[in-house]
Parts: C-alpha cells; sequence; structure tokens
C-alpha cells in the first residue's frame, strides 16, 4: 500500500502533490467542520481500495481535530453514509 501523505488542505499518494496519482482534497467550512470537496483515483491504482483508504484517512484527521466532515464530493459522501464507524464524524 502506497503511503499516503498530508498535503495542503488534502491527503495524496504519489511523489508530486501537484500531480499526486491519488488525493482526497478539503477545505475548512466554519469552526467544527470540514467540507471534503473531491476524490481522485489514477488509472493504475484503482480498483485497490485506495479511495476508501483516502476517506479512512480523512475521517481519522476529523476525530484528531475534533471536527466533523459535510462531504460534498459523492464517493467520500457515499462512502460515509454507508460505514456505520464513520457516522460520529458525518455531519447532520
Amino acid at each position: 500500500m502506497a503511503e499516503i501523505k498530508k498535503g495542503d488542505h488534502k491527503f495524496y499518494i504519489g511523489d508530486d502533490e501537484q500531480n499526486p496519482k491519488a488525493e482526497i482534497t478539503f477545505k475548512e467550512s466554519g469552526e467544527n467542520e470540514v467540507n471534503v470537496d473531491h476524490t481522485y483515483v489514477s488509472e493504475e491504482l484503482r480498483g485497490g481500495g485506495i479511495g476508501g483508504k483516502l476517506v479512512e484517512r480523512m475521517v481519522a484527521h476529523a476525530r484528531d481535530e475534533g471536527k466533523k466532515i459535510d462531504p460534498t464530493c459523492p464517493y467520500a459522501k457515499q462512502k460515509m453514509e454507508e460505514t456505520p464507524e464513520y457516522q460520529d464524524v458525518l455531519a447532520d
């Protein structure tokens, strides 16, 4: 499994933050929320569960920061809604 690195308002996989092999991006949304607005996995990494690992990393980050996630990215939204253990950080 490739290492997930923390970038500027993103978690990503690859050597180049500007041109990652996979990424999940977010922005601050009020004091206690982050908005996950984009998830991308390159063709070479697709099918390996990388998108799910990125969402998992994002959930861990939100917990560490004491924040909720408001996902507008359709993939992240579906993944979070379908995963019972992520409900604690899903914004109402």
